[in-house]
């Protein structure tokens, strides 16, 4: 097959000419790992238009697939459909190819191309009128982005769009400085540039306090037509900008500092993040219509259980049943935090606990079985496979975009009477429908919690006894502690944790019940909240009749028993005073729904007719 190059189109590139879908060869292709970033690599290419060679070009990171199936390589031919180019300190022009197409591979270099001779820049192309709106800009940007000689700040924009549509035109005040930098341009080796970009999430305001001080940060993810870029503002900055910028508008963002990404907190694909200082300005940009809203990266249910833990990832898919709301306490800042447990189906057929913390956990409603698209998911091995938000989460429902509809479709039709196969084996119990059944029985057999990490099951079992001494104790009255505290026998109470004395105490809960099964019975821990559930009285309730009237407390445990439950239970060997024993704690329970359960009694029975 023959190849027609695009000959000179490297050196109009060089000059700051912008040809449209050069077709070029690869000469050469190598592989440079990006510093301090934990898996982050670049390819740089030496291309070849059949006349001049191009040394200084890089693969953006989205086109590093190219590269991993084989399908990049050296001698084939390829189309650049997007590029850009950007200006660094010694004038050299590096090209960044945003989407690239290859068309084959003639097994061989075509003609003896010479490097190409860089002038610098060149002049930047006339701009593209637009009904009296935009206006030449004497020395404004080149191609780059970066400012030519003579640009000055706050000048009115210029320039054709590199994306096909016309010029940006900045609204008074704004920083309009010619066309505005891609994000997929932007490194840290300019010193001037300008980003037009929509903000898709913004997280909230966190504080830090550590032997370097305290401070301040929150951070948002920024969009263009391009790639997306993290940014976060501290302290000052922190406190100028975050009431200013909204989620889903357009600004235009100048002069902060890019430094390697830490991809371990953040989904997005992009070598670099944006730190705000005291030079960096936000301007609002009016016209917004022509920038995408979000991007999503979706990886299907079934994936996840190949991926690492820890990952970053999104989501999309059918919250097929959901727990309520409930309040643990944080091992790290020993403070009560609300979360909310989902099982989510997608078309894989495979189903995975997610947990939503704080406000979201608060106002879901899942009584409609809603699409949830979730950007930002960290991937957790706690119980198999399953998900959580994070603080940098985002977390849409019913979205309007094709990857919803599609679901929503199938789901109706086919999802939401078919079992899904679930990757997670009871991580955080609370959740609606109830994954890994075992009964007792088969968790002795199967000899359950003797390996190095906890397992978890779900069983229906019934409440044959429960322990009322010791079920209660005394602990600090902060809100941050629950540390038991020591009776001084003068009216205040000891808490070694806080080191302090307080005239009073609040109660907390530490239940021994006895659940049955029709396989046998197991002595289970309850903490806080399942106590609470299975009594049916909050704690403050129940130390006051302990205090105040035994009979009442004695009555409140006897009408407990023999009540049943879906229990989510968590088994790990445990080993006191050189006696191993296997240790069973209740992480969450459910009332008994019987429609569901039965249900699932008869999925087991046709699943039995099937062996």
């Amino acid at each position: 097959m023959a190849f027609n190059l695009h000959e000179g189109s490297i050196q109009e590139i060089a000059n700051g000419g912008s040809p449209k879908a050069p077709v070029l060869q690869v000469l050469g292709i190598k592989k440079i790992q990006s510093a301090g970033a934990q898996g982050s690599e670049r390819y740089r290419l030496l291309l070849s238009d059949g006349k001049h060679t191009q040394s200084s070009a890089m693969l953006a990171t989205q086109q590093n697939s190219l590269v991993h199936s084989q399908k990049l390589q050296q001698n084939c031919v390829i189309r650049l459909e997007k590029y850009i180019c950007n200006t660094i300190q010694d004038n050299r022009r590096v090209l960044i190819m945003l989407e690239v197409q290859v068309l084959g591979n003639p097994g061989n270099k075509i003609k003896n191309p010479t490097p190409v001779n860089q002038t610098g820049g060149g002049t930047a192309p006339a701009p593209v009128q637009n009904g009296g709106a935009a206006h030449a800009v004497n020395g404004g940007m080149n191609r780059s982005g970066n400012p030519g000689a003579g640009a000055r700040p706050n000048q009115g924009a210029g320039g054709s769009s590199f994306y096909g549509r016309s010029n940006v035109t900045a609204s008074p005040g704004t920083p309009g400085r010619g066309k505005p930098t891609p994000i997929a341009g932007l490194n840290p080796y300019q010193n001037r540039w300008t980003i037009r970009a929509r903000v898709t999430n913004k997280g909230s305001i966190r504080t830090w306090n550590n032997a370097r001080g305290e401070g301040k940060l929150f951070s948002m993810d920024l969009l263009d037509e391009s790639g997306e870029i993290r940014a976060t503002a501290f302290n000052d900055q922190c406190d100028k900008f975050y009431d200013l910028i909204e989620i889903g508008k357009v600004y235009f963002f100048s002069k902060g500092s890019l430094k390697t990404a830490n991809k371990q907190y953040t989904s997005i694909q992009n070598d670099y993040e944006m730190s705000f200082n005291n030079d960096t300005t936000v301007v609002l940009c009016e016209d917004e219509a022509d920038l995408p809203s979000i991007q999503y990266n979706f990886v299907p249910i079934e994936k996840l259980e190949e991926m690492n833990p820890n990952t970053i990832i999104d989501l999309i898919g059918v919250c097929k049943s959901y727990g309520e709301v409930t309040t643990i306490t944080t091992r790290q800042t020993n403070r009560e935090v609300n979360k909310r447990d989902l099982q989510v189906v997608d078309m894989s057929g495979k189903q995975v606990n997610l947990t939503l913390w704080g406000g979201e956990a608060d106002k879901f409603d899942g009584s409609s079985s809603p699409v949830i698209a979730i950007k930002g998911a960290r991937l957790s091995d706690f119980g198999g496979r399953s998900l959580s938000t994070v603080g940098s989460s985002t977390i849409m429902i019913n979205p309007d975009i094709p990857e919803a509809y599609q679901l929503r479709g199938w789901y109706d039709k086919v999802g939401c009477n078919a079992e899904a196969q679930s990757i997670s084996t009871g991580a955080g119990g609370g959740a609606g429908r109830p994954t890994n059944w075992k009964s007792f029985q088969q968790v002795k057999d199967e000899n359950l919690g003797t390996g190095e990490k906890p397992d978890f099951f779900t069983t229906k079992g019934t409440i044959v006894f429960l322990k009322k001494e010791n079920s209660m104790y005394q602990a600090c009255p902060t809100q941050d502690c629950n540390k038991k505290v020591v009776d001084l026998q003068n009216g205040f109470f000891s808490c070694e944790k806080c080191s302090k004395e307080f005239p009073n105490f609040k109660y907390r809960m530490i239940l021994s019940a006895n659940v049955a099964d029709f396989s046998g019975n197991q002595w289970t821990t309850c903490f806080q909240e399942t106590a609470e559930t299975i009594l049916g009285q909050n704690t403050e309730y129940l130390g006051n009749l302990k205090d105040q009237d035994d009979t009442a407390y004695d009555q409140v445990f006897t009408e407990a028993n023999f009540k049943s439950y879906i229990f989510n239970m968590r088994v790990k060997m445990d080993t006191y005073n050189d006696e191993s024993r296997i240790r069973c704690i209740c992480n969450g329970i459910q009332p008994m729904d019987f429609k569901e359960y039965s249900k699932k009694l008869i999925n087991d029975i046709r699943q039995m007719a099937l062996m």
